[in-house]
């Protein structure tokens, strides 16, 4: 395999130790660097590390430091700080099993692909891989990595198994906070069947690669044309954002109708109201 190994060491459940490695499932996607240049002389802006009344400061000179109180730190070294570090530990103790659905998707970070480091571990490594797979089961444990120790999950993955890292339960913001203030109401049955409409006519296969970042996309192209601008200043065009409007059940319900009427999709009906009917179909007589 080319790609370098994340981390080494074995997946232990019980007495039964299997010697594995992770490998990194993503990468950071394409993005656009900018610099901080002194307009005037159009050159790069550089930031040196200072001490108030000192000035500049050499880097060997520096060191971590906790803040305890305004202005008084405890200083630590590099080895101090290297002696805490759990890199040491190169096993991942599955302690516990859950239901996949059980894990709230906030608490999801980031994936690892998962494979036996030898042909010796195989055999071992698929019994885990197919009794995870047979209970719907994913198994968590706890991970040294890098200086730091993760939650993490473990499930089955086509030949293989992902390992992903979990927030920590003081990491994640409380949903109760922000959705207070929201209405505990239950919607209009006939703007409720429009929209599972509209989401039935909108469902397809998950395609990731029909997704791009079109930030990227639009600074690449406002940078070429500024390279042919000679510096003039260039202003990309804007879609016209719609207009914000209030909670009107009026608008909501045309929009929605002619959201699921643009194609073939047919709007669902309901005998308890009537609203007005699609031109498609022989007018009614009455209105909703």
């Amino acid at each position: 395999m080319a790609a370098r190994a994340y981390w080494q060491g074995q997946i232990r459940l019980a007495l039964v130790s299997i010697p594995v490695e992770i490998y990194a499932a993503t990468r950071s996607g394409a993005q656009i660097a900018f610099h901080q240049i002194h307009q005037p002389t159009g050159k790069r802006v550089r930031y040196e590390k200072t001490v108030p009344g000192l000035g500049p400061v050499k880097p060997e000179d520096i060191v971590k430091g906790f803040e305890v109180s305004k202005g008084d730190y405890v200083l630590l070294q590099p080895d101090e700080i290297e002696a805490v570090k759990l890199e040491s530990k190169k096993t991942l103790e599955l302690t516990q099993f859950v239901e996949a659905s059980e894990i709230d998707v906030l608490y999801y970070e980031r994936p690892y692909y998962v494979v036996p480091a030898d042909d010796l571990a195989e055999e071992a490594f698929i019994v885990l891989r197919e009794a995870l797979r047979r209970t719907r089961k994913v198994g968590l444990g706890q991970l040294a990595m890098r200086g730091r120790e993760y939650i993490v999950s473990l499930k089955p993955c086509g030949r293989g198994m992902v390992l992903e890292t979990l927030r920590y339960a003081d990491e994640v913001n409380r949903a109760q906070g922000y959705f207070r203030d929201i209405e505990d109401a239950e919607p209009d049955a006939e703007l409720l069947d429009l929209a599972e409409t509209l989401i039935e006519k909108k469902t397809a296969p998950f395609k990731p690669d029909s997704f791009h970042d079109r930030y990227v996309d639009a600074l690449e192209r406002l940078i070429e044309k500024k390279k042919k601008a000679k510096g003039r200043h260039i202003i990309e065009d804007k879609e016209e954002a719609p207009a914000r409007r209030g909670s009107n059940v009026i608008d909501l319900m045309a929009a929605l109708k002619k959201s699921v009427d643009t194609g073939s999709a047919k709007a669902p009906t309901r005998k308890a109201v009537a609203p007005q009917t699609p031109a498609r179909k022989p007018a009614a007589r009455k209105r909703a």
